[in-house]
């Protein structure tokens, strides 16, 4: 029998959450999709004093699939790779949190440059996870992952989503499947995202093909994975997207939120100055009414750390518009297992209003994700 779901009495939105996709995954491609099918390989000749290693062949190429230490993520693999959905829910009662939100770990990067193989592969995945969190009663939500590259069959992967426990969409913040987000070819999936009520979320990651496996390295790790989300505030922002689809909400996951203050500067010294035409920063025949309140006019939610100038952020958010996250499964510089007691803390040594902790925490991931 089923372990019926508990709520906490603290009640804690994880914003922010992670799965590590298994081989279940891939259990939802059809018989002609799998050829696609991605498998696990490991590093021949391997040094025994290191600790080990695999990775996934994902359309001839290597996409990094860790081998994670229970102790540092604090989960186990049945909490990552939702073998046992409520194991997971069991730990979230631990940690006082009412509701998770699943982000993927393979798919913050493109994997293919194949339409036929990116529809499988995110098929398969939006429909293993709607399975495997049906049975939590609400506690286990999850984001959406729509195949851009054909819009007909990503609108029909939002509709299916939002059928069947989905509470966003995920969307790159650089080039992706070939546009900028500003682009007209995405209008008609940003409209089924508006109908739909889902909002559209822009985690870390890049939506080109990264075939250099440099996720596993340091060099250009932020220009390809930390900045895309900086670079989708900008352009929503400058081409005026927000104002043509007002019922959108707009995310902007484990980026932190330092960089807000900067790109509104940044935003508002060039529009000021309207450098529209040839060799201008504003595009050609755009005209600019550049809201006081970047952030709340445009419907953008910004997850933060709970180490940064909050006092200094909250005057460019405002308490209504900030987001936090623990990243659970993944024991980077974004994991935060304890934000609520931090910001607790910091509310009571009086760095940051007491009103905004459970807003953070709780009533603004409630509103934006639609919970």
């Amino acid at each position: 029998m089923r372990r019926p779901p508990v709520v906490p009495r603290v009640r804690v939105i994880d914003s922010d959450t992670h799965i590590d996709e298994t081989e279940d995954t891939w259990n939802w491609l059809q018989k002609h999709e799998l050829q696609y099918k991605p498998t696990t390989a490991y590093p021949p000749n391997q040094d025994p004093s290191r600790p080990p290693a695999r990775y996934w062949m994902v359309d001839g190429r290597r996409q990094p699939r860790f081998l994670k230490d229970d102790e540092r993520t604090q989960t186990t693999v049945a909490t990552r790779e939702l073998l046992d959905p409520m194991a997971r829910v069991r730990h979230m009662d631990d940690l006082g949190t009412e509701v998770q939100v699943i982000y993927p770990s393979l798919f913050l990067v493109g994997v293919t440059d194949k339409p036929e193989m990116e529809f499988a592969l995110k098929r398969s995945y939006n429909r293993w996870l709607a399975d495997r969190t049906q049975m939590t009663g609400g506690r286990l939500r999850w984001v959406c992952l729509p195949p851009l590259m054909d819009i007909d069959k990503a609108i029909e992967e939002v509709r299916f989503a939002k059928a069947n426990g989905a509470c966003a969409v995920m969307k790159k913040g650089d080039r992706e499947a070939g546009h900028w987000v500003n682009e007209e070819y995405y209008f008609p999936f940003y409209e089924a995202c508006e109908r739909l009520d889902l909002p559209i979320v822009f985690h870390i990651g890049s939506g080109v093909p990264d075939f250099t496996s440099s996720r596993e390295f340091p060099w250009g790790r932020f220009a390809r994975l930390g900045a895309p989300p900086l670079h989708a505030f900008f352009n929503l922002v400058t081409f005026g997207v927000p104002a043509k689809f007002p019922g959108i909400r707009w995310g902007f996951i484990e980026a932190g939120a330092s960089w807000v203050p900067f790109l509104v500067y940044d935003l508002r010294r060039r529009m000021s100055r309207n450098l529209a035409g040839d060799g201008g920063s504003t595009p050609k025949g755009y005209s600019y009414e550049l809201a006081t309140d970047i952030v709340t006019k445009n419907k953008f939610w910004i997850t933060c750390q709970v180490d940064e100038d909050l006092p200094y952020i909250l005057q460019y958010t405002g308490e209504d518009h900030l987001l936090v996250g623990s990243d659970y499964t993944h024991a980077d510089a974004s994991q935060e297992m304890d934000f609520p007691a931090r910001l607790q803390e910091r509310a009571a040594n009086g760095e940051i209003p007491q009103s905004a902790i459970q807003k953070i925490t709780h009533e603004n991931g409630k509103v934006f994700y639609g919970l």
